[in-house]
């Protein structure tokens, strides 16, 4: 009881956050910078393409659905005067994806920021991706690990012409990183595991595992200019609760959920801010805090296996 306490701590002291001590007002001028974003049309990814068009970014919004994608594009540049570009990506399936980051790459040589900001959260585990992987782990992981992969050459050029002379991964994470900070290697397709697991944990599994990965990014391209950071954005009113039940979504909602802009914070600072560079590899907390991530997201080994598999997973869509 003990050590599931102390492993618990971190994420019950994120969940009640102090007052910011940042706000999207100390963002730097942004002209000339390309940024993309996936899940960008609603929630914290919409809240954070305002704050990156407010700042003179050009920014690819990528979504699935058109419609809402061209909807928030709208609201967006009614709101900022700026007009942020539609990036067709659908992260469920992982041809689609390589289609997405072709796409991008025939219009943009150069990426500078690269926010990994989409998710699916407790999704009912008899949903699957096309390539046969639980939607979570498929969208959450392994699409978003592709993605990455496709447009490394944008981003290595991208840290040519920046300011700074880098360019940056910002991955979305969660408090949930601490819930279950393990890889179950039999859960990320159908086997019975994963009715042992329940949707909640394989979610929470997929937001460790997102920190395991920025790490590694962080490890084995931080000598050519790639700043990696994970973020949990903190405890939010969001589209992710669409498959929290009524009564889970009124208990979150009256204890511990808070209004999206401030979950657009700490992305924002890792994604823009020049102290951030001190960061590579490292887990930033709400309102836009250096914090530590579970202690298991630091073992060398389980990242050097995470790696090694997800490469595998996706060699075939990198020829």
């Amino acid at each position: 009881m003990g050590n599931s306490l102390a492993i618990m701590r971190p994420a019950i002291d994120q969940c009640w956050p102090p007052k910011p001590q940042f706000s999207p007002d100390q963002i730097p001028d942004l002209t000339g910078r390309v940024v993309a974003i996936t899940g960008g049309n609603s929630g914290i990814g919409k809240e954070t393409v305002k704050a990156l068009l407010q700042h003179n970014a050009k920014v690819y919004l990528g979504a699935r659905n058109k419609s809402k994608a061209e909807a928030a594009i709208k609201e967006l540049k009614e709101e900022t005067g700026k007009e942020a570009i539609f990036w067709e990506i659908d992260l469920s399936s992982l041809a689609a994806v390589r289609k997405g980051a072709e796409e991008f790459l025939s219009k943009e040589k150069e990426l500078h920021i690269l926010f990994l900001n989409a998710g699916i959260m407790w999704s009912p585990l008899d949903q699957f991706t096309p390539d046969g992987y639980d939607l979570q782990w498929g969208t959450n992981i392994v699409a978003h690990f592709l993605l990455t992969k496709l447009l490394m050459p944008a981003l290595l050029a991208g840290k040519e012409t920046s300011p700074d002379h880098h360019a940056r991964i910002i991955t979305t994470s969660s408090t949930g990183a601490y819930f279950y900070p393990w890889i179950q290697w039999d859960s990320f397709k159908d086997h019975p595991i994963r009715h042992k697991m329940g949707t909640k944990d394989i979610y929470f599994q997929s937001k460790f595992a997102g920190v395991v990965v920025a790490k590694e990014f962080a490890k084995r391209y931080g000598g050519d200019g790639i700043i990696s950071i994970s973020v949990n954005p903190g405890n939010l009113k969001t589209n992710l609760q669409q498959n929290a039940s009524s009564f889970e979504y009124k208990i979150l909602s009256v204890l511990l959920l808070y209004p999206a802009p401030l979950g657009a914070l700490t992305q924002l600072w890792g994604g823009t801010m020049p102290e951030a560079l001190n960061y590579n590899g490292g887990f930033l907390i709400p309102w836009a805090r250096v914090g530590k991530p579970p202690k298991q997201a630091l073992d060398n080994e389980l990242g050097e296996k995470l790696w090694n598999y997800l490469e595998n997973e996706v060699k075939d869509y990198l020829k």
